[in-house]
């Protein structure tokens, strides 16, 4: 078997790339106060600060993986992560809200570009005995990039500038680069013809549909942006879908649409996406606002997580030598279900060991589910067309955090409200942060009260898509023992 040389040098950049897009999302999460007072920037600043990066990622990645499966993935690996850095420079330098908007919009750019490639250069340079254990690599580098933020970001705000959280964006840059040029091999897919329709219309549909869905938490669904926006979603990715279907050249060829194991893992892993996406964001503010733990105490508290996902990485990777992918993903989204249901032990009195309990089961189950998901999806796309595979794959996702985020946080809010007493005063009922900032210690504590039944509420339809997630593992995914 022709192994690749220096694949292991390989997955390691390939994991910082992903490592250092997935940390600083984490970090801004963080840094939003400081940027707020620092800037003046006001509320809608900053969740356009926010979805700026979201809107250019989720709509220029199916764009992003054509263009590297027809001109070079380490091509566009390279060309992003530079548009990455330059834009982390621009935003650190940001004097205005809308500069550091402009510069996040850049830095979606850049994401969208090297983000499909890591997956396809990884299938590319690993064969399909060691490539669980590249993909379970891969999730964990996503993993850990999202609980150590806090931590770094913490430890960051609290010794330099603001600006600072974004520097840290350019040496991971400029030393990915230079490795990527020394050591990652080019490939790409058969020459052929861009799809400049299907590219205008994916664009217009994807970014018309994140914006719908990041803007519902704030403004509803009656607004009339966000009518307008989903008409405009509806038309163009259905205009999108007739019209690939009778270009010669598709951007996205059909036939990944029609092979039911890739349609298969990609619903599987979207649902679970879904009911988790709203996860950290749900126990960050259940540790901060009703524990009164601090960011960096938040962070460590979340680190059973990754701890759990590391070593299901592992056993995964040794597992899915004699085992189904099949089998994996069931008892991994399986383990997921359960913990959230420890979870939902949680109050306002502590549950610590729920907590524990409940991290180490759901982490250890996505290391088990993660990179066999991954395995199955990105085996079902054919060699030439590994870039677009991975951008549909990272689109789903995208997507589906985007709608956790705002469905899932929603009904947060929505239930929190529900719970308020009807007394008081309307900023304690909007939200558990104006309660505490109003400082008064019956309101706080009703608050926290208020609190659990929405982060339950949450939990609970993360359990349900979790079960789904399993039932169409057995189901749909009807994969041999021998795969």
């Amino acid at each position: 078997m022709n192994r690749h040389p220096r694949r292991w040098w390989i997955l390691a950049v390939l994991c910082l790339c992903v490592w250092i897009l997935v940390m600083d999302n984490t970090v801004l999460n963080l840094a939003a106060p400081v940027i707020m007072d620092e800037l003046g920037a006001r509320s809608d600043d900053i969740q356009w600060i926010i979805n700026a990066y979201a809107l250019a990622f989720a709509g220029l990645l199916l764009t992003a993986g054509s263009l590297s499966d027809r001109y070079g993935r380490r091509r566009l690996l390279v060309l992003g992560m530079t548009v990455f850095g330059l834009a982390s420079v621009a935003a650190s330098l940001a004097a205005e809200p809308w500069h550091l908007v402009g510069a996040r919009a850049l830095m979606g750019v850049g994401a969208a570009m090297l983000m499909p490639s890591t997956l396809s250069i990884l299938v590319g340079v690993f064969d399909e005995d060691e490539r669980r254990k590249a993909f379970a690599a891969w999730s964990a580098a996503a993993m850990f990039g999202l609980i150590i933020g806090p931590l770094i970001g913490g430890a960051i705000l609290e010794t330099a500038h603001w600006g600072a959280i974004f520097l840290v964006n350019v040496p991971v840059a400029v030393l990915s680069i230079a490795v990527v040029l020394v050591l990652v091999p080019e490939s790409k897919g058969p020459a052929r013809r861009l799809d400049p329709v299907g590219v205008a219309l994916s664009t217009t549909g994807m970014v018309a549909l994140v914006y719908c869905v990041v803007s519902v938490p704030h403004t509803g669904w009656s607004a009339l942006p966000v009518r307008l926006a989903l008409g405009l979603a509806v038309v163009t990715l259905v205009g999108f879908a007739l019209w690939e279907r009778r270009v010669p050249h598709p951007l996205l060829p059909m036939a990944l649409l029609r092979n039911p194991r890739f349609v298969g893992a990609s619903l599987t892993v979207g649902l679970v996406v879904f009911g988790s996406g709203a996860l950290l964001l749900v126990l960050s503010q259940y540790l901060q606002f009703v524990r009164g733990s601090g960011p960096m105490d938040s962070g460590v508290a979340l680190m059973p997580y990754v701890a759990a996902s590391v070593a299901g990485n592992v056993v995964g990777g040794a597992l899915g030598k004699r085992g189904s992918n099949q089998a994996l993903i069931g008892v991994g989204f399986g383990g997921m279900s359960l913990g959230f249901v420890l979870l939902g032990f949680l109050d306002g009195s502590g549950g610590s060991w729920f907590l524990v309990s409940g991290l180490v089961t759901m982490g250890f189950g996505a290391g088990l589910a993660g990179p066999a998901a991954n395995a199955m999806l990105m085996g079902a796309v054919p060699g030439e067309h590994a870039g677009v595979g991975s951008a549909l794959n990272d689109t789903v996702q995208q997507v589906g955090m985007a709608l956790s985020v705002a469905v899932l946080g929603s009904a947060l809010a929505w239930k929190y409200t529900a719970a308020m007493p009807a007394s008081a005063p309307e900023a304690a009922r909007e939200s558990i942060a104006g309660a505490l900032a109003l400082g008064d210690p019956a309101l706080a504590a009703a608050a926290k009260a208020a609190f659990i039944p929405g982060m339950t509420l949450t939990l609970v339809t993360g359990a349900a898509c979790c079960v789904v997630a399993v039932l169409l593992a057995f189901g749909v995914l009807r994969v041999r023992a021998a795969e």
